[in-house]
């Protein structure tokens, strides 16, 4: 992930360029099957731990900004790069993992006795559906649009991020959609109406040195692409 400007003599970073590395917590006692009883204060394992470790020494470049989930688990994957690199500025962003299953309450579960829950909620395919105490899905890309505006506004880099897996992926659907509401509805009209959707889409420049020159929208790092369907529907209310 790219983003904001900036360059630095004798680093990896490309002109105009600010690196954001998205770095998912190590293995943590739920990912190794062992039940939990709260989302935040799940813990890595003996694996996580030296996986948090390995990762400190994995930076090509120091990074300059380092961002950290509240939860622990991110935490604790986070605090061998910030002893490595004390210089570094830190700060705790809403970057936390999607929980969209209701609050556990200290009931202790598995990963996998949780599954029912998980098909459940994903097989309503309700981007405003909230569980009680839990987030809705319409929440978790909320907080996506916000963190990549504010990573937008950085002007030096690297930025390492230690974050979860659900909330990686929505950041790359996100960038690769430009979808920033997941409510949006497309009304197909009435019986034998005639039709025409166009789409509009920002579809973002992936080579970041040819971006100046590929782009024709006014932030330099996209171009604009769009698509037209038409059609007429079937008497259906006969």
């Amino acid at each position: 992930m790219t983003a904001g400007r900036g360059v630095g003599p004798g680093t990896h970073e490309e002109a105009d360029v600010v690196r954001v590395w998205l770095i998912r917590h190590g293995q943590s006692e739920s990912n190794a099957g062992l039940p939990s009883r709260d989302w935040r204060g799940i813990p890595l394992t003996e694996l996580g731990r030296r996986q948090a470790e390995h990762m400190a020494g994995a930076f090509a470049d120091p990074p300059r900004f380092i961002v950290t989930s509240p939860y622990l688990r991110a935490r604790q994957t986070a605090q061998p790069t910030i002893e490595r690199y004390p210089e570094a500025a830190c700060a705790e962003w809403p970057v936390q993992e999607f929980s969209y299953l209701r609050a556990l309450d200290g009931r202790a579960t598995t990963a996998r006795e949780r599954e029912p829950e998980v098909r459940a909620y994903w097989e309503r395919a309700d981007p405003q559906h909230t569980e009680p105490g839990a987030e809705s899905f319409a929440g978790l890309i909320g907080r996506v649009t916000t963190f990549v505006g504010r990573v937008g506004e950085r002007d030096t880099g690297p930025v390492a991020v230690f974050t979860h897996g659900i909330f990686m992926r929505a950041v790359a659907w996100h960038l690769l959609t430009g979808v920033a509401d997941p409510t949006f509805q497309v009304q197909t009209g009435l019986a034998e109406s005639k039709n025409m959707l166009r789409v509009f889409y920002p579809w973002p420049v992936m080579t970041d040195f040819m971006a100046r020159y590929m782009s024709n929208m006014s932030n330099g790092k996209k171009t604009l692409h769009y698509a037209s369907a038409v059609w007429q529907n079937e008497p259906f209310d006969d």
